[in-house]
């Protein structure tokens, strides 16, 4: 078989990512950081916010409740 790809348009340049708690922003989102789903967006934060909220966090609750 024959694969013929067409070369995909390189992506717009993405704005830094900011903690949804205290606001720290970072270029990419550091391994250190925690991601979350909320209301069907993505939400990222920082660690020392992940760290302050880590039961709250493991227990699924919204960033709201916190």
């Amino acid at each position: 078989m024959d694969d013929a790809r067409t070369p995909q348009e390189p992506l717009p340049p993405e704005e830094p990512l900011a903690c949804a708690r205290c606001g720290t922003t970072a270029d990419a989102p550091p391994l250190t950081w925690t991601c979350s789903v909320e209301d069907g967006r993505r939400v990222y934060f920082c660690e020392d916010c992940a760290r302050a909220h880590l039961r709250a966090i493991e227990a699924r609750l919204d960033s709201s409740w916190w």
